[in-house]
This record gives structure tokens, sequence and C-alpha cells, in this order.
């Protein structure tokens, strides 16, 4: 299997989980959010690979707001 069929599953994944963490435990902040910032890195990588410039743009913004919240949160 190739490297980039296995990253995109394992992002894929991560952000299932924190979907879930998001939606049916609150409380656990700021896991939520670090895993799905944690699955956009992956996919931002795997975007890297593609050379798909939609795809960079997308997870390279969604990644950024995620832990630009985390950021926020604890500076502020």
């Amino acid at each position: 299997m190739k490297i980039d069929t296995i990253l995109k599953w394992l992002a894929t994944v991560i952000l299932i989980i924190g979907t879930f963490v998001n939606a049916t435990f609150p409380n656990l902040y700021p896991l939520g959010p670090a895993l799905l910032a944690a699955g956009g890195v992956v996919w931002l990588i795997v975007s890297f690979m593609w050379k798909e410039p939609a795809l960079i743009v997308t997870n390279g913004v969604l990644t950024l707001v995620g832990l630009g919240g985390i950021a926020l949160f604890y500076l502020a």
C-alpha cells in the first residue's frame, strides 16, 4: 500500500474520532479540536504529496483555525 493511501485513511480516522469527541464529550476540550487539527495536518501532508491546491488551502486553513482557537482559549 502506498504511503499516501495510508496517510489519507489515518487522517480520516483521526478526523472522525475528533468529530465524535467534539459531539459527544465537549467537556474534554481541547481534545476534540486537537484531534481535528492533527487530522488536518496529516491531510495537509497528503495534499502536498498530491500537489492539490484546493486541499492544501482547505486543510491548511482548517488546521490554523483549530490551533488558533485552542491558543486563544488558553491565552485569553
